[in-house]
């Protein structure tokens, strides 16, 4: 099976995750990550749900003023993401074609906006923030792609004289080619509009398409593919996170929006699996779950001296969700024998945090935390609970008990080959 595999499905899984337009993607999102956290954290000050705690910051500030600047950096952060992400993308997937990153990020902006609605405040929400996100995407990555194959044409380049300054002379050589790539948008938006009868193109298709397909990744058997693809892809050596990245950032965003505006309206939060939910209760350790692995190795593990090393060694950048010593030093890439809980130990993790939500035993994820935060305080942090960090050791205990008895049958093994190299 693993020989099957190797020829003939980690080609093509390799050649995935190092396309161009899936890493400007990953890339354009990854640029914007500290953003994201600061608006999640915005929502934490604003419904932190600890009774002494608004008490305090009443008593420091009038509700409406501390409210308000928590607002203020949502407003700054999620309120605008898809403008943002029509620049980060857009200008990552120009650099991958050695182009001007920074016009295309331009372009791509000014042509999105050719598609945004205005009302009589100037941008509407629905164009700035999440909802728009998907069509902020695909412009991005169209506008980027046309930007990058006009830059190349002498015929479209206006050269300067060499005693322009630099900046000025990048300016007028993307002149043309932006004029091409926004009046073609411009174009087709201009259409659509009076054609279909569609003035507020966005939110018609957030309508139609988006929220529905967010919905139908909101399901237990979404949340066990999105467990299953990434360890799957780890245990032939290919970064399964990094390719399934670009697919979960484009839910994400929007389900964590959604979820903290239903949080401060007082409602339950509609969307459970988001990549907090994933980061908190099933990447603990890094993916598979292995900060299990690491406590297996130290109940059962300790005769087979590779895995203590190893063990010792991956448990401090463990604790921070970091697993390559593990993966390449275990191994778990092609071991015939830990790949099978490495991919079991995730979808049972999943299972057992989808339906805890599901049931209301644990609130849903809507903070959007560092990856790197420590397995327990994560599951708290993304909750606002302690029941999401009791629901993080739940999964680890169970995680653990099912590492134990592979740990133990390949240290078995391998003492039994040492004893036979011995005699």
């Amino acid at each position: 099976m693993f020989k099957f595999l190797e020829e003939k499905f980690v080609p093509i899984a390799a050649k995935i995750g190092t396309q161009r337009h899936l890493i400007a993607v990953r890339d354009g999102f990854v640029t914007l990550m500290p953003l994201t956290i600061l608006g999640s954290f915005a929502v934490l000050i604003n419904n932190l749900p600890i009774k002494a705690y608004q008490n305090l910051m009443d008593k420091i500030w009038p509700h409406d003023v501390w409210t308000q600047w928590g607002g203020n950096m949502w407003n700054a952060t999620f309120g605008f993401m898809s403008i943002l992400i029509a620049f980060t993308v857009a200008y990552h997937l120009a650099r991958g074609y050695n182009k001007d990153g920074l016009s295309a990020g331009v372009i791509s902006v000014a042509t999105y906006l050719t598609f945004g609605t205005f009302g009589e405040g100037g941008l509407s929400g629905m164009t700035t923030g999440t909802a728009g996100i998907f069509i902020s995407l695909i412009i991005a990555l169209l506008s980027a792609e046309l930007f990058s194959r006009l830059s190349g044409s002498p015929k479209l380049m206006i050269k300067m004289p060499d005693t322009v300054p630099p900046a000025v002379a990048k300016s007028f050589a993307a002149l043309l080619p932006a004029i091409i790539t926004i009046g073609a948008f411009a174009l087709v938006r201009t259409i659509i509009s009076t054609s279909f009868n569609m003035p507020d193109i966005i939110t018609a298709f957030y309508n139609t398409i988006q929220q529905p397909f967010m919905g139908l990744t909101n399901t237990w058997v979404a949340g066990l593919i999105l467990a299953f693809v990434p360890v799957f892809l780890w245990t032939f050596g290919i970064h399964g996170a990094n390719i399934i990245d670009p697919f979960l950032q484009t839910i994400n965003l929007p389900a964590i929006a959604e979820n903290a505006a239903a949080l401060e309206a007082g409602h339950a939060a509609p969307y459970i699996i988001n990549k907090p939910f994933l980061d908190a209760f099933v990447n603990m350790g890094g993916s598979g779950t292995t900060i299990a692995l690491i406590i297996a190795i130290f109940i059962v593990g300790r005769r087979n001296k590779q895995y203590t090393t190893v063990g010792g060694i991956a448990t401090g950048p463990g604790l921070f969700n970091i697993n390559e010593p593990l993966m390449f030093g275990l191994p778990i890439i092609l071991n015939p024998v830990l790949f099978i809980p490495f991919i079991i130990t995730p979808m049972v993790s999943v299972t057992i945090a989808y339906w805890a939500t599901k049931l209301s035993f644990v609130p849903a994820a809507t903070i959007a935390t560092p990856w790197v935060t420590p397995p327990v305080i994560n599951g708290f942090l993304t909750t606002q609970s302690w029941t999401g960090a009791v629901l993080s050791i739940v999964i680890i205990l169970v995680a653990t008990l099912i590492y134990i008895p592979f740990v133990a049958m390949s240290s078995r093994v391998e003492v039994e080959e040492h004893k036979a190299e011995s005699k």
